[in-house]
């Protein structure tokens, strides 16, 4: 009998081991996960536009309406608009967040993107060149958080005329 109770004990304080260590490494997964210091812009967004400076033409290119959905290393947009004609339509980008190029296709063609976290992981810079009436374009979206409710995204492109066009669009989780 006395046997019977060594072999249990032994195989008790082996279970209360393994289970030990398997905690403690759940633990200190989630820790490393938090401690990224990463962002996430994971949400339903809308435009709020009396927080916004949407420049002179209403800065509405790039505006609208999005969902955003933060996996480990991919960032998917879909963003909704009303075009001219009052129909809403809906596209979707996805951004690599390593820095990697990701191509996106729209109705105007492909659009090649690099998205970058800054060092403190506190906001993320997504650089985009696409062609627009022949020429190469290339905006610069500079994506924060102020807040756990809001997003703010400073946008710079150049217009037609070789001019730095600055934008920044606010939006509210909804």
């Amino acid at each position: 009998m006395n046997r019977n109770i060594k072999k249990l004990m032994s195989g008790h304080k082996n279970f209360m081991w393994f289970l030990s260590v398997t905690i403690m490494l759940s633990f200190m997964a989630t820790f490393a996960n938090a401690q990224s210091g990463k962002v996430d812009f994971s949400g339903n967004w809308v435009l709020n536009e009396s927080k916004s400076n949407l420049g002179d033409n209403g800065g509405r290119r790039g505006g609208g309406n999005f969902v955003a959905k933060q996996e480990a290393n991919l960032l998917t947009v879909d963003r909704t608009r009303t075009n001219q004609d009052g129909q809403t339509t809906t596209t979707t980008s996805k951004y690599t967040l390593d820095g990697k190029e990701s191509v996106n296709t729209t109705g105007r063609g492909d659009s090649k993107s690099t998205a970058k976290w800054s060092a403190d992981g506190k906001s993320l810079t997504i650089v985009t060149k696409f062609s627009f009436d022949g020429n190469e374009m290339i905006s610069t979206e500079v994506w924060t958080l102020p807040d756990a409710k809001t997003v703010s995204i400073a946008a710079t492109r150049k217009n037609r005329d070789g001019e730095d066009v600055k934008t920044t669009r606010v939006y509210d989780k909804k």
